[in-house]
């Protein structure tokens, strides 16, 4: 046993590691250089304006300062202090919080479901929703805006002529942006019907990469629809929904067009604010340039913020995007 014990030890082979390709790990830049006019662009359109964004956010810039009858000066972080310190501006952002979410999740909802809807529709239909959602989605956002005030409107609207024939009195003139909650919900509708054609023809687009055989398969198991989509087509799309997810949270958290058209200006007694609103408002119409720069300034924040947090969630569950 000791001869045994004292002989030489068997050495472990271990696999040598596969020699660099210099091309390859220098071909890691070719898509840079590719992309490098975009960004060039996307630099020279989007770093200047932030940057004065960001500067104006730190001065003291009002009307009498852009008339010149009084010198800038620099606040430094008073103008955040004045703003985080506004009551109002805390209620506008969990308001915009709360109804970006349920833009994002309504127009996910039903991209998602058209989408699916799309696969199992014959060609004509098929044709049809797609051309009246890419309509939808083509109509400048004023001018849908404009419709959807007169569809609901108290007096001419013919949605409330329609509920009110159903036997619905309650809706004889009824002012669907007098009330703050149905205002919003009467944006909502109008946000979600020119937003969910982009999730639609994307998703549908991805579903239609999906080889057919992988849900014929769960379809001979016995699953449903929801289960197929749930189990087979969403964990095989989440790249996609990754990316027309943050589209629209991007898109409904800086929404303004609809909000400004609909309600007002902001609604009744400014119920119906959400930020971009109310940094025009503060920018605009009090000339308080420094405090929408810095409202501007928060929005650019949070939104990175919320992108980076969502994408590292997915990095941890092994997503490659």
């Amino acid at each position: 046993m000791t001869a045994l014990r004292s002989g030489p030890r068997t050495a472990r082979l271990r696999p040598r590691a596969a020699p660099r390709d210099p091309a390859r790990r220098h071909g890691g830049w070719t898509p840079w250089l590719y992309l490098a006019p975009a960004l060039a662009v996307l630099g020279a359109l989007l770093v200047y304006p932030i940057y004065q964004l960001g500067l104006i956010s730190f001065l003291e810039y009002t009307q009498a300062q852009v008339s010149g009858g009084q010198p800038t000066t620099f606040q430094g972080l008073g103008n955040y202090a004045t703003l985080f310190g506004d009551g109002e501006f805390w209620s506008v952002l969990l308001a915009t919080v709360v109804f970006a979410a349920a833009c994002v999740l309504a127009t996910l909802a039903t991209g998602c479901a058209l989408a699916v809807l799309l696969t199992r529709v014959r060609a004509l239909p098929r044709l049809a929703l797609m051309l009246a959602g890419l309509g939808a989605w083509a109509t400048p956002a004023i001018t849908g805006s404009t419709v959807w005030l007169f569809l609901f409107d108290p007096d001419f609207g013919p949605v409330d002529k329609a509920l009110t024939a159903l036997g619905m009195s309650g809706f004889a003139d009824f002012s669907w942006t007098y009330d703050r909650y149905t205002a919003f919900a009467l944006v909502l509708l109008e946000v979600v019907w020119c937003s969910f054609p982009f999730v639609m023809i994307t998703v549908y687009a991805g579903i239609r990469a999906v080889p057919a055989e992988i849900v014929e398969a769960a379809a001979l198991d016995g699953a449903s629809a929801w289960r197929i989509w749930r189990s087979v087509l969403a964990p095989m799309l989440r790249p996609i929904l990754v990316v027309v997810t943050l589209q629209s949270v991007i898109w409904d958290f800086k929404l303004f067009t609809q909000i400004y058209v609909m309600t007002d200006g902001g609604g009744v007694a400014r119920q119906n604010l959400v930020l971009n609103v109310y940094a025009y408002q503060r920018a605009f119409a009090s000339s308080q340039y420094s405090l929408g720069a810095a409202i501007g300034v928060v929005m650019l924040l949070l939104l990175l913020g919320v992108t980076l947090v969502y994408l590292r969630l997915l990095r941890r569950q092994g997503e490659e995007l």
